[in-house]
């Protein structure tokens, strides 16, 4: 039997207005977090996207809105050079890196043999084997833990860039269907997305590429330091010192400092003492001077915002929070202020109402 066209509508529902609009709410945030929980091991794909589109929209706007290239090659053009320019790049390091931190913690007899020398140098009594090999199998497992998508097999890896390339595809295809559903249905006032723009740009400016160009020269010159100096493979600890880097405050001390202590180990005073002097006198120097110059440029990211979100984002993000984790700290801040803002303007309006009914 075929139900007539008004037979839902003529049913009494026994909700309220208001509570249809609470559960429907409800019913909402209930679906996404369930779609959040499902798509979570792949969430740095779509995140990853996100921040390579804010990256490649100027260029993209120039070539597409302004020279009126085709869009669907140019936008194959940005993913071809995402792939040839970071992703390559970064998994050959990101392996690099793993593999020689598995390979120490498997066989500490070297690292085990430096500290043995040290301690007849400076008579003190170091860590013990037990020790140093439980240290190195949990900084392999760490470092492991902050790089997910390249410790794990490789179709999860490729899954995982796959799941980046397609969205940051979709995002470019369709830029205008996707600014106006941002627009549309992000619950914030105009005024308010436009400084959540703004407080995006800034972090990626200042934690992708400022961070990496920071990162990129710190670890170029702690390389040539430790090979000028006889240090051994100094290309896996030039390589280190450029992960190293985005620490804001620790950074590339904790490749050069241990590397003096090896040197002196070794006999090689006059070579430690190098170390020290150029790490001090030059690195540590031209990391706060590109700091300065690219914050003022590239983004003013608060050195505390950066720090409490790297350590907040690289917990629940992998590599990807260096960037995520002192957004989610900005955009924080930034609702923060909105709240007060808006707060005190209501407050303000009550008490112009109060006083304009009053007689």
């Amino acid at each position: 039997m075929q139900l007539p066209p008004d037979f839902f509508s003529a049913i009494e529902n026994i909700y309220t207005p208001r509570q249809r609009h609470v559960l429907l709410v409800a019913s909402l945030l209930g679906l996404g977090a369930l779609i959040v929980v499902g798509l979570a091991q792949y969430l740095t794909a779509f995140v990853g996207a996100g921040i390579l589109f804010v990256i490649f929209r100027p260029v993209w706007v120039a070539l597409v809105h302004q020279r009126r290239w085709n869009r669907q090659l140019v936008t194959i053009g940005v993913l071809l050079v995402t792939v040839v320019v970071l992703i390559i790049p970064f998994y050959a390091l990101s392996t690099l890196l793993i593999d020689r931190l598995v390979a120490f913690a498997r066989h500490p007899e070297r690292i085990l043999d430096v500290l043995h020398k040290l301690e007849q140098a400076t008579g003190l009594q170091l860590l013990a084997k037990q020790n140093v090999r439980q240290l190195l199998e949990q900084a392999a497992g760490q470092v492991s833990r902050w790089l997910p998508t390249l410790a794990s097999s490789a179709l999860n890896f490729l899954v995982v860039v796959g799941l980046m390339l397609f969205t940051l595809y979709y995002l470019f295809m369709q830029e205008t269907y996707f600014l106006l559903g941002l627009r549309r249905y992000l619950p914030f006032r105009g005024d308010t997305m436009g400084e959540l723009g703004e407080s995006l740009k800034n972090n990626v400016n200042a934690n992708v590429l400022g961070q990496v160009l920071v990162a990129l020269v710190q670890g170029v010159l702690t390389g040539l330091m430790l090979w000028l100096f006889g240090v051994p493979d100094p290309l896996f600890w030039g390589v280190v010192a450029f992960f190293m880097a985005f620490l804001p405050v620790l950074g590339t001390p904790l490749v050069w400092g241990p590397a003096a202590v090896y040197q002196y180990s070794q006999g090689q005073t006059g070579s430690a003492l190098g170390i020290l002097l150029v790490g001090f006198i030059v690195i540590i120097n031209v990391d706060n001077v590109l700091r300065i110059v690219l914050a003022k440029r590239m983004g003013d990211i608060h050195p505390l915002v950066t720090l409490v979100g790297l350590v907040l984002g690289v917990e629940i993000f992998g590599i990807i929070g260096l960037v995520v984790g002192p957004l989610l700290v900005s955009y924080f801040l930034v609702l923060m202020e909105v709240f007060r803002r808006e707060n005190r303007a209501a407050l303000a309006a009550g008490k112009t109402k109060k006083e304009g009914g009053q007689p």
